[in-house]
């Protein structure tokens, strides 16, 4: 089975978990259920991979440094990507060769989400035109100013509507266990959860 390759948006300013709980459902799911089939690699369903502007060191939330490792020139083929989100997202709606970056990547890629306000960054690339969305309840008004007839849903864990949105931080986790629920079913996606100990809503 062909692995999928998820590349992951690092930049400064980006909340640590939005990253960290994605990656983690993401690169522990499996179709063999139990721990043995975690001790390597060999039957991952998913390659995650950070992805940043360059390769140098980004400041997360709360100063914990994280280091990309492929830059937008050298990352391979992604098809999954997944933008995250933090108080960083807000420089990064001014910055043409990240949002230019982004729109590129999802038009290849297979399956393009977010968590929390990475949402505001696909709107800012008009991937969010149209559909049903939601992001952390901080950002909703500025989430409905930068995209053309979004739904706004604040009530949802996360929205599925071509694009996949979160809410806020932890929720990245709930949209990564639908993500394998979606690509190989509900059985390995609570598995996936019951490995990792995190209780589905």
């Amino acid at each position: 089975m062909e692995r999928w390759n998820v590349g992951v948006l690092l930049f400064d300013g980006v909340a640590l978990l939005d990253v960290a709980g994605p990656f983690e459902v993401l690169s522990r799911a499996r179709l063999e259920p139990g721990v043995e089939s975690r001790h390597t690699e060999d039957n991952a369903l998913f390659d995650v991979f950070t992805v940043a502007k360059t390769t140098q060191p980004v400041n997360a939330t709360g100063g914990i440094v994280l280091v990309p490792r492929h830059s937008f020139a050298d990352a391979p083929r992604i098809d999954l990507l997944l933008v995250p989100g933090g108080f960083g997202t807000r420089p990064l709606l001014q910055d043409s060769p990240t949002i230019d970056w982004i729109r590129t990547t999802a038009a290849s890629a297979r399956r393009t989400a977010s968590v929390c306000t990475g949402a505001l960054l696909l709107a800012r690339a008009g991937l969010l035109d149209g559909r049903r969305a939601t992001t952390h309840w901080g950002a909703f008004g500025l989430l409905t100013s930068l995209a053309k007839d979004v739904t706004v849903d604040p009530e949802a864990r996360f929205v599925d509507d071509g694009v996949m949105t979160s809410a806020g931080v932890a929720s990245g986790m709930d949209l990564a266990l639908h993500i394998v629920e979606v690509l190989f079913s509900r059985a390995v996606a609570d598995e996936t959860a019951h490995y990792i100990e995190y209780r589905r809503g």
